[in-house]
């Protein structure tokens, strides 16, 4: 009987741990690792976030569906990857600290066959001083990153909107929180809500809202932009959001390095090398991303930890690391098999993986700052790896081959987004893209770096009800409910 550990119970994690003790069964083990007693479906964080959800209608006990799945589930923090056992055990083993259920010993080691990380990230509020206070989260700004925090969200809005209804205006500031922040996505949902949020509790004309935001253009997305097909025609998503963003009379600061945050200012520094304050009543600023601090240790007991991970702390695997400079940048550069190239029962998925290099072009003020946008790997794309890991892995188990039999590469795989302004089913709207591929290949499409066939926008009501339709479609599948392994990552 082989063993399978997934680190991470998030969407990447989850998909692979079920997918693959679906195909597993009882032949074999299936063990998820993760500090989280909840799934949590990130995207409706936004709803929560200005109160048109509760936290319970985004989250769900893990617990129950990983007995149904007969998934061996550990409420614990990996701590150290020991990948060639030690001294005394040549079995590769995985160091764990229980957080939450009721163990003897406080850590635990599980030895493993394969070992895939799907931990996401570290929130890294730490790399700008001031954003959230570490582990005061809310001193000075507040986060949608997770139920809990998009819930405290909610209360410092609503509590907002009850002074400007007394006469008081407010400054809302919403973006990112640093140079190197990913997930303008989120922030860019949730900025058209509170616009929507305020407008309809009748205090839009007392509120000054801006964006501040690491994107040298608006409509960056951490994707270097876009062109696609919209009503016939091909736009920029530079102009598609500048539009957005005038037509509701929103500022904004792109281009911005939040490099430190006080009570009721964010101090930044523009691509110029000039430096400004945004003074605000209310902050949204996404974190950095970083990897989770996960350390790797040799037989002898040396540290390894730089040869499984980049700097950043997510995990080394199939991709051209050398790539250089900008110019020299290639969709090829981009992982195929997530697999990690020294130990090859080892894979990386989601956000957990390190990419080769941004997708946007870096850019670094007179100063040496470096402001570019890291690349988003959320969501749709998370899923996408997680299943073809599982698919590879569960190929080995099986003894079918020795190398991975599945790829998931982001230059050759497509993602749809939709952003949401309001929730009312009549009342709201989003914006819908589909992009294809994530990465743009300049060679095989010469331009624009993609398809416009497969790229894709639209905004309006059919946009918003598709949002709706998501948030129940993937809670379903996630609870693994009859059906679920028939919809789409």
């Amino acid at each position: 009987m082989a063993r399978l550990i997934v680190m991470g119970g998030g969407v990447s994690g989850h998909t692979t741990a079920t997918f693959a003790k679906k195909m597993l069964g009882k032949d074999h083990e299936v063990v998820v690792v993760t500090p989280n007693a909840n799934w949590n479906w990130i995207p409706s964080n936004i709803w929560v976030g200005v109160g048109e959800m509760t936290k319970d209608e985004v989250v769900f006990p893990l617990a129950p569906v990983y007995k149904k799945a007969g998934i061996d589930y550990r409420q614990a923090k990996a701590i150290s990857i020991h990948p060639e056992g030690k001294s005394d055990r040549e079995d590769a083993y995985l160091t764990i600290e229980y957080t939450g259920q009721d163990k003897e010993a406080k850590t635990e080691e599980l030895t493993y066959d394969y070992l895939i990380n799907a931990t996401g990230p570290k929130l890294n509020f730490g790399a700008t001083p001031g954003l959230g206070e570490g582990t005061n989260l809310g001193k000075h700004t507040v986060s949608v990153c997770t139920a809990d925090h998009a819930a405290h969200a909610n209360l410092e809005l609503k509590a907002c909107i009850e002074k400007m209804k007394k006469g008081k205006r407010q400054k809302f500031l919403i973006g990112t929180g640093h140079g190197m922040c990913t997930c303008q996505g989120a922030a860019f949902e949730y900025i058209f809500n509170i616009e929507k949020t305020l407008t309809d509790a009748g205090v839009r004309d007392m509120a000054d809202i801006q964006w501040i935001s690491n994107e040298s253009f608006l409509g960056d997305f951490g994707m270097g932009g876009l062109h696609f097909s919209m009503g016939g025609y091909a736009a920029s998503s530079k102009i598609f959001s500048e539009s957005l963003y005038a037509e509701r009379g929103l500022d904004w600061i792109i281009g911005a390095h939040v490099n430190k945050v006080e009570a009721g200012k964010a101090h930044y520094e523009l691509l110029d090398g000039s430096f400004g304050v945004a003074e605000f009543d209310f902050a949204m600023l996404i974190p950095p991303f970083a990897g989770v601090g996960l350390k790797a240790f040799a037989k002898d007991g040396s540290d390894i930890t730089d040869t499984l991970f980049a700097p950043n702390g997510f995990m080394k695997v199939d991709a051209n690391y050398a790539a250089g400079a900008y110019e020299n940048w290639d969709a090829s550069d981009w992982p195929s098999t997530l697999q990690n190239p020294t130990y090859k029962n080892l894979f990386a998925v989601g956000i957990a993986f390190a990419p080769p290099h941004p997708i946007s072009k870096p850019m670094t003020t007179p100063n040496g700052t470096m402001i570019v946008p890291t690349p988003p790997r959320t969501g749709m794309p998370s899923a996408m790896m997680g299943k073809a890991v599982a698919l590879s892995v569960v190929d080995m188990i099986k003894g079918k081959t020795t190398e991975p039999t599945h790829t998931a590469n982001m230059s050759e795989m497509g993602a749809a987004c939709v952003a949401s302004a309001g929730k009312g089913l009549f009342t709201g709207t989003a914006a819908a893209m589909t992009v294809y591929p994530i990465v743009p290949d300049f060679k095989k499409y010469p331009g624009v770096g993609r398809d416009l066939n497969g790229t894709t926008g639209e905004i309006g009501l059919a946009a918003h009800w598709v949002k709706h339709i998501l948030h129940h479609l993937f809670i379903w599948k996630a609870k693994l409910k009859p059906g679920w392994t028939l919809i789409p990552e």
